[in-house]
């Protein structure tokens, strides 16, 4: 296998080349000024790898092909500029603006690195910070990239960790939240995972401008193989974050809880058949717009959930290969699948939206 480096470089000559490429706006007659747009990593018809984005009714008003899969986004405050992040193990991301045609820039994580998908603009949007992998000394860090200097690299922290996936800003934009996997990896070992055995995922809360761990939470001893991986922040300022299960299949373990800072984790939805309808695995986390409810989806399962900030569950659904996850209005949930279909969920009830010639990946973001 290629080393990392090597990859990287390629990946980079082939933005250069002209491997990246916009694909809009000529796909619909919708706006591109529509107050809510939506970005979701896709695969397109011709099976190039790419994003999409789309208005609250599913018509595609432009797209970006990727040099491969794509994971999940940062987008600014405002909107006006977002970052698609490659799949782990991948080293490339995308930084693009997504209601126009300028020219997307590809830029990479640095030797010894690689991106885990997900990132957090910061600082007023000065900042871009991004969960990477130093997979040679096995520990995750967060780097921290100039904005302004066209996402140049100035920095990491630990993120307290191994295996850092999703990050999260809190409401005081100080402090960030880590969802710490817990599972040692190796790019050039493939999908291997060296420590199920031992792993010890966690929730770090850091001080970005520090660096400086806030506050470190850990499952119970028994949860130990139950991989945190994705966040959202609910309208109280708690972190609700998804699991994946990595032990035995037979396991029922709650896959959904929430921490904060200065509060220990709650596990909610503990019930077997639950977790059995979601195959012991979440996909993708997201809150509803005005806070009040949290969404956990799970392609695995085809179901998506919604649970009140008590943790009650309050609407189920099924979506085939459903994983994407994000507001929809106040209180309604936008979901995405890798048939292409999209689906509003609300009132305990999921309403086909719209069916698209793309097969929907990972994630899905609002653009405001």
């Amino acid at each position: 296998m290629p080393s990392m480096e090597i990859e990287r470089r390629a990946f980079l000559k082939a933005a250069a080349a002209g491997a990246v490429v916009l694909l809009g706006p000529t796909l619909a007659s919708a706006t591109p000024s529509a107050r809510e747009l939506y970005l979701n990593a896709c695969r397109f018809r011709d099976g190039r790898f790419g994003i999409a984005a789309f208005d609250a009714a599913g018509s595609v008003l432009r797209a970006w092909t990727l040099p491969d899969r794509g994971h999940s986004f940062a987008v600014s405050r405002d909107g006006s500029r977002a970052v698609a992040f490659a799949r782990r193990p991948r080293g490339f991301a995308l930084a693009f603006e997504p209601r126009n045609d300028r020219e997307p820039a590809l830029f990479g994580a640095p030797p010894g690195r690689h991106f885990y998908g997900h990132g957090v603009f910061a600082d007023r949007d000065r900042l871009l910070l991004a969960t990477e992998n130093d997979f040679d000394g096995a520990r995750g860090v967060v780097g921290v990239y100039d904005v302004a200097a066209g996402y140049r690299r100035i920095g990491e922290f630990a993120s307290g960790g191994v295996g850092p996936h999703e990050l999260v800003m809190l409401p005081d934009e100080r402090r960030i939240a880590v969802a710490n996997g817990g599972i040692e990896t190796h790019p050039e070992a493939g999908d291997a995972k060296f420590n199920l055995a031992t792993m010890a995922p966690s929730l770090t809360f850091l001080d970005f401008a520090t660096g400086d761990v806030v506050a470190e939470h850990r499952l119970d001893p028994a949860l130990h193989q139950l991989s945190i991986r994705h966040l959202a922040v609910d309208a109280d300022g708690s972190v609700w974050f998804g699991c994946q299960h990595q032990g035995p299949a037979g396991d029922r373990p709650p896959l959904l809880g929430h921490a904060g800072p200065d509060s220990s984790p709650v596990m909610v939805l503990g019930q077997p058949n639950i977790s059995a309808s979601m195959s012991n695995y979440i996909g993708s986390v997201a809150r509803s717009a005005d806070g009040s409810l949290i969404a956990a989806s799970s392609p695995r399962g085809g179901r998506i959930i919604v649970v009140d900030l008590k943790g009650r569950l309050v609407a189920t659904a099924d979506l085939a290969d459903g994983c994407g996850v994000a507001p929809a209005g106040a209180t309604g949930i936008l979901a995405s699948s890798g048939r292409g279909e999209i689906a509003e969920i609300e009132d305990g009830e999921a309403t086909p939206v719209a069916q698209t010639s793309l097969a929907f990946d990972n994630h899905m973001a609002l653009v405001v």
